[in-house]
C-alpha cells in the first residue's frame, strides 16, 4: 500500500507543478492589467487556461487525498517537493549546471526522507478531537491571513499552512467511521479552498519562484509537524538530515523559477522615437523636500527635456499605487506605508515592492534603470532589472545621519545601525553596472566602507541661470540665509548662537522639519527671535527672491554629500560660510568665495559673519568667486553625463549631436 501511496503522491505532484504553471500565467495577467477583484473573477472563470490549470489541480488533489488514505503524512507530504523541481524542468532550467546539481540533491533528500518515514506508524490512533483541533487552526489562519495586508511571501505561507493542515485532516479522517469522516472532509476540503485562494492572491502580488518556493517548503513541513505532534507519526531521527539536505536544494531550485512575463501585445509601450527609456527609481521624490528628491525630479525633467522617455518609480506619498504624467514624464508611485520618527517620509514593504517594481519593469521595459538609493524601491529594482537582464546603475545620496537623526536610539546603536547600513548598501549596489555619487569625498566614503568598484563622480548640478540674482541694495541689515530641512544634522542652532552677538545682523530660515519648534524656542531663549524669521517651505519663486534678498549664506549642516542648497546659493552670487565637512569643502573655498570653521566653533561662525557684514565689498567679490567655482556644477553638464553612462550601458556610440537642453 505504501508504494501505491508514494505513486499515486508522485503523480499528484506532477499535476500541482502544471497547474501552477497554467493558473500563475492567467492570474499574473490580469494583475499586470489592473483589472479590478470582481472583474478579474469573471475573466478567470470565462478562461480556457484557468480551467485546465484547475482541472489538473483537482486531479492532483484527488490522487493527494487517495495518498495520504493509504500512508503516514511524513511519507507522503514530503513528496509535494517534486511539484518545485518539475517546475524547474517545465522552465527549461535545469541546463545551468548548479540548477541540475540542486535537483539531485532535491531528490535525494527528499527519497532519503521517505524511506526513513516508511517505517513511522502512529502511537495511538488518531482521535476525532485531535483532527478538530487541527481543523479549527487552520479556520484561525486562513481568518487571519485573508484580513491582513500582506505581499507575496506571506500569502503563499499561509496558502501552504493551510494545504498543510487541510492535508492532515483529510489523513485523519481516513481512519475515521464514515460520519465523522464525512464531518472532517468537508472542514479539510474548506481549509483547501481557502488555501487556494489565498495562494490565487500570491500569484498576482508576487513571482512564481515566491509562490512556489514557499508552499514547497511550508506545506510539507506543516502536515509533518501535525504529524508529529498531534497524530504520533514520528519519522525516524536520520530523517532530520535528509530533510535539511532537501531544504538547501529546494532553497536554490526557488529562485532558478522563471518568472512569469505579463501579455503586451495588447497595450505596448510605445517605442520612443528619438532617445532611451530609462527607469529611475526613488525612495524619495517630491512632494517630499530634500536633496535626493529635488535631483530625482531634476534628473527625470532634464531626461525628458533632451527627447528620452522616462519613468520614474517610487513610494506613494498617500499610501495607495498610482500613475501620473508631470512634465514629459511618467511616475509610477508604488504603495507605501509612513516611517516610524518621520511621518512626512514613506517606505515600501520589499515583498509589495518588488512585486510592484517587476510588474512596471515588464510592462514599462526600460532600457536602463537608474537608482537613486539602496531602499525599498533601489534595492528592489535593481535586483528585479539584474534579473531581467536590464542593465542598470546607481547613484548614491545616502548618509546614515540623514535617516539615524530622527530615531530616538542612542549613538551606539545608531553607529552599530549605520555600519549595518554601509554594509547593506554594499551588497545591493553589486547589482549596479555603473556607480556614481556627487563629490570626490563622497567617493572616498564609499571606498573606505568597502565598495567594490571605485564610483565615478558626478555632479548632481542645477540650473544656474535660474538662480542667477541681481545686485543687492546696500541700505538694508544684512541678512544671512539657510535653506533646508530643519532637522538635527543640519545643526542649525549653532547659526542661531553664532547670530547673538551680532545685533546688527538678521537671519533667514527657508524650509521645515522635526526641529522647527526647539529652534524657535532657542530663538527666543538667546533674545535674537525678532532678528530670526522662519519662512517654513516656500515656493520656487519665493526661494529664488530669498537667496536674491540675501547677503551671506550659511550651511552647518555635517552630513552633506553635496548640498544642492549651497549650489544654488552660489549660484545667486552669495558668499558662503560652511561646516568644514564631507563634501562642503568642495565647493567653498576657504578665503576665496566664503569660509569654512570647524563643526561646533559658533564663535569662528561669529567671526566670519561679522567680517562679511562689515565689507560689501568682500561680499560681491566672493559672491562673484562663487558663482565661478560653482559653474562646473551645470545641470546640463551632469544630464550629459548620465546619457553617455546610459549609452556605455547599452554598448551604444556617444551621440555626435548635443539634445536639446533642459
Amino acid at each position: 500500500m505504501t508504494a501505491f501511496a508514494v505513486a499515486c503522491a508522485l503523480l499528484a505532484a506532477v499535476l500541482f507543478a502544471m497547474a501552477a504553471s497554467r493558473q500563475h500565467a492567467e492570474v499574473t495577467d490580469l494583475a499586470a492589467e489592473g483589472v479590478p477583484g470582481l472583474r478579474a473573477l469573471a475573466r478567470l472563470l470565462r478562461s480556457p487556461g484557468w480551467w485546465a490549470g484547475t482541472a489538473l489541480a483537482t486531479g492532483g488533489s484527488l490522487l493527494h487525498v487517495v495518498a495520504l488514505s493509504l500512508a503516514p503524512l511524513p511519507v507522503v507530504q514530503p513528496l509535494g517537493v517534486f511539484s518545485l523541481v518539475l517546475t524547474v524542468v517545465f522552465g527549461r532550467r535545469v541546463r545551468d549546471r548548479r540548477v541540475l546539481v540542486a535537483v539531485v540533491v532535491v531528490v535525494a533528500g527528499v527519497a532519503g526522507f521517505v524511506t526513513l518515514a516508511t517505517s513511522s506508524t502512529p502511537t495511538t490512533a488518531i482521535s476525532p478531537g485531535t483532527a478538530e483541533a487541527v481543523a479549527v487552526t487552520g479556520f484561525v489562519v486562513a481568518a487571519l491571513a485573508w484580513f491582513a495586508r500582506a505581499g507575496c511571501a506571506t500569502l503563499a505561507g499561509a496558502a501552504a499552512v493551510l494545504f498543510g493542515l487541510g492535508s492532515s485532516v483529510v489523513h485523519a479522517a481516513a481512519s475515521q467511521p464514515i460520519a465523522t469522516a464525512a464531518l472532517l472532509g468537508g472542514q479539510a476540503l474548506l481549509l483547501l479552498g481557502a488555501g487556494g485562494v489565498l495562494l490565487h492572491r500570491a500569484y498576482a502580488a508576487g513571482s512564481t519562484a515566491v509562490v512556489v518556493g514557499t508552499t514547497t517548503v511550508l506545506d510539507p513541513l506543516t502536515a509533518v509537524a501535525v504529524a508529529a505532534l498531534a497524530y504520533g507519526e514520528v519519522p525516524r531521527p536520520a530523517a532530520a538530515l535528509a530533510a535539511v539536505v532537501a531544504l538547501a536544494g529546494v532553497r536554490v531550485l526557488a529562485g532558478a523559477v522563471p518568472h512569469a512575463r505579463p501579455k503586451i501585445e495588447e497595450n505596448p509601450v510605445p517605442e520612443h522615437p528619438t532617445g532611451l527609456r530609462v527607469l529611475i527609481g526613488a525612495d524619495t521624490f517630491p512632494p517630499n523636500i530634500n536633496g535626493a528628491a529635488f535631483f530625482a525630479e531634476r534628473l527625470a525633467r532634464g531626461l525628458a527635456g533632451r527627447g528620452h522617455d522616462i519613468h520614474v518609480v517610487c513610494p506613494s506619498d498617500d499610501g495607495p499605487a498610482r500613475t501620473e504624467q508631470r512634465d514629459g514624464y511618467t511616475i509610477h508611485r508604488v504603495r507605501s506605508r509612513a516611517i516610524p520618527f518621520h511621518g512626512e517620509y514613506r517606505f515600501c514593504v520589499p515583498g509589495s515592492a518588488r512585486a510592484a517594481v517587476g510588474e512596471i519593469l515588464d510592462r514599462v521595459r526600460p532600457d536602463v534603470v537608474h537608482v537613486q538609493a539602496h531602499f525599498g524601491v533601489g534595492r528592489a529594482l535593481l535586483e528585479s532589472a539584474a534579473e531581467r537582464d536590464v542593465p542598470g546603475m546607481a547613484t548614491n545620496h545616502f548618509m546614515p545621519d540623514n535617516l539615524l537623526g530622527y530615531t530616538p536610539f542612542p549613538r551606539w546603536v545608531k553607529n552599530a545601525i549605520a555600519r549595518w547600513a554601509w554594509k547593506d548598501l554594499v551588497r545591493v549596489y553589486r547589482d549596479a553596472r555603473i556607480i556614481t555619487t556627487p563629490t570626490p569625498r563622497a567617493a572616498e566614503v564609499l571606498a573606505g566602507i568597502g565598495l567594490d568598484r571605485p564610483a565615478q563622480v558626478v555632479s548632481c548640478g542645477i540650473d544656474l541661470a535660474h538662480y542667477a540674482a541681481p545686485a543687492r541694495p546696500a541700505d538694508r541689515p544684512v541678512s544671512v540665509l539657510f535653506v533646508g530641512r530643519l532637522d538635527a544634522e543640519k545643526n542649525i542652532d549653532q547659526l542661531l548662537r553664532a547670530l547673538a552677538p551680532l545685533p546688527h545682523v538678521r537671519a533667514d530660515l527657508v524650509g521645515d522639519g522635526t526641529r522647527r519648534h526647539e529652534l524657535e524656542e532657542l530663538a527666543a531663549e538667546l533674545g535674537v527671535a525678532g532678528r530670526v524669521a522662519f519662512h517654513g517651505f516656500v515656493s520656487d519663486a519665493e526661494l529664488v527672491q530669498r537667496y536674491a534678498e540675501a547677503d551671506a549664506f550659511c550651511m552647518p549642516g555635517t552630513a552633506e554629500l553635496q548640498s544642492l542648497a549651497t549650489m544654488e546659493a552660489m549660484a545667486a552670487g552669495l558668499p558662503v560660510i560652511a561646516a568644514d565637512a564631507l563634501a562642503l569643502p568642495h565647493l567653498v573655498h576657504h578665503g576665496e568665495n566664503g569660509y569654512l570653521f570647524e563643526p561646533g566653533a559658533i564663535t569662528t561662525i561669529t567671526r566670519w559673519i561679522a567680517d562679511l557684514a562689515a565689507d560689501p565689498d568682500q561680499r560681491a567679490r566672493m559672491g562673484e568667486a562663487s558663482r565661478t567655482i560653482v559653474a562646473r556644477h551645470d545641470i546640463a553638464d551632469a544630464l550629459a553625463t548620465f546619457e553617455t553612462q546610459y549609452r556605455i550601458l547599452l554598448g551604444l556610440p556617444e551621440p555626435s549631436v548635443v539634445s536639446q537642453a533642459a
